[in-house]
């Protein structure tokens, strides 16, 4: 099995005679003179706003999807694995002149005998599936797709990078599974949320080798859905704190069990409050007469024995923020992630850069094992939110990585 860089690809290309690259060149020192690569895009469903839409529209057309400046990514086919009554993909397919494939093997090689893409999105977000019975998790077929890509590579004998939007599957040996496989296999691969590539209101980044001595992050939303963001907001700042990166376990607290387990001692008032601070638009009142049956608290306790807390505060405030407690110093560092929430979605086109990076230079633009670690921790915390609140342990998640300081939308530039 051959690992495709971008330098492989365009010769493998070039003789082929592929039409989209007919008038490109490629320059290591400038991208704006480098090729176009061609990807396809894998999603469950492709409707106004769906995640397929602000990802895979970016691509289409330009990162404000206006038509202006894009990624150097061409859309080479696009698998739908459902079609509702508000489906774009077919009006798109028409206009940008792409092909709808039948099934996912066509979407990679364009109905040849060979790999014909430089890259393969993974969105699986939204659509009509079910969820498990006990934990309310959302089937979303995103295992089934990447078995259906990996079966590909293997059969063609060539493999190329992989994006998976959000976390890597709703069951932890799914993810575990996808990770050892791309491990084994040698293609680069991403996966994640847009949370840790978006805004920081102030502008926030941890100090390598820290010692944090607490950590609360706010969410809202679905538990499992919004939870990951959650999740993800939080682990892209603390992973940058001295010692291993891994959970050792979860517990959960919801409704008037949240205020028990303050009174325990497990999460710190003056912590949510240093998050809500930087936060618009927070309810005001009692904290205990806002937050109902619908919140929800994580407390995750990691490896190296730090305690966290994600507050899935619904009706307290509907974003996303991160406190952290630097030993050494008096009051918590505090940051907002801030979405855009209405087209064309911008942060998306910052995980869109991301993904971009790895296509054209075979190399991650963070790493895998970040939202590995995420995906694990929030199977666990599903399963303690089903068993009332139980603790998990997760000797499974003892995954260690080292981060890097890819860029998020707004980070300041180095003097």
């Amino acid at each position: 099995m051959n690992r495709i860089n971008r330098r492989t690809w365009l010769q493998q290309a070039s003789a082929a005679s592929l039409p989209w690259l007919m008038t490109s060149s490629l320059t290591a020192a400038n991208t704006k003179d480098r090729a176009s690569l061609p990807v396809a895009a894998i999603v469950t469903e492709y409707t106004p706003t769906s995640h397929a839409d602000v990802l895979v529209g970016k691509i289409l057309e330009g990162f404000q999807q206006q038509g202006g400046p894009g990624p150097d990514l061409t859309l080479a086919a696009l698998y739908t694995d459902q079609v509702p009554e508000r489906d774009m993909s077919r009006k798109l397919s028409r206009k940008y002149k792409f092909p709808i494939a039948e099934t996912i093997e066509e979407a990679i090689t364009l109905g040849t005998n060979q790999v014909q893409v430089a890259g393969v999105l993974i969105v699986g977000e939204h659509g009509n599936y079910p969820y498990t019975p006990d934990t309310k998790q959302h089937m979303y077929p995103r295992k089934q797709f990447f078995d259906q890509i990996v079966a590909t590579f293997k059969k063609y004998g060539l493999a190329v990078p992989v994006y998976n939007d959000k976390h890597m599957g709703y069951r932890w040996q799914d993810a575990k599974d996808m990770y050892d496989t791309s491990q084994k296999m040698g293609f680069p691969m991403m996966a994640g949320s847009s949370l840790p590539v978006a805004w920081r209101k102030p502008t926030l980044t941890l100090p390598e080798n820290c010692e944090i001595e607490s950590v609360m992050t706010i969410g809202r939303g679905n538990f499992e859905t919004h939870g990951f963001h959650s999740l993800e907001a939080q682990q892209c700042l603390i992973e940058h704190r001295q010692g291993p990166t891994g959970v050792a376990a979860v517990e959960t607290a919801q409704g008037q069990q949240i205020w028990e387990a303050e009174r325990n001692g497990k999460w710190d008032r003056s912590m949510l409050q240093a998050a809500l601070e930087v936060m618009p638009h927070v309810a005001k009142g009692k904290w205990e007469d806002i937050l109902k049956d619908d919140s929800a608290f994580y407390f995750i306790e990691h490896q190296d024995g730090l305690k966290s807390t994600v507050a899935m505060a619904n009706r307290l405030s509907r974003h996303y923020a991160v406190a952290v407690k630097l030993k050494g110093e008096d009051k918590p560092r505090a940051t907002w992630f801030q979405l855009e929430l209405d087209p064309p979605f911008g942060h998306f086109a910052y995980l869109l850069q991301a993904i971009e990076h790895m296509i054209h230079s075979g190399e991650p633009a963070y790493p895998v094992e970040r939202t590995l670690l995420t995906t694990g921790t929030l199977d666990a915390i599903m399963h303690s939110l089903t068993a009332d609140g139980k603790r998990i342990e997760t000797p499974q998640l003892a995954i260690e990585y080292t981060p890097v300081s890819w860029p998020y939308a707004n980070q300041p530039a180095k003097s």
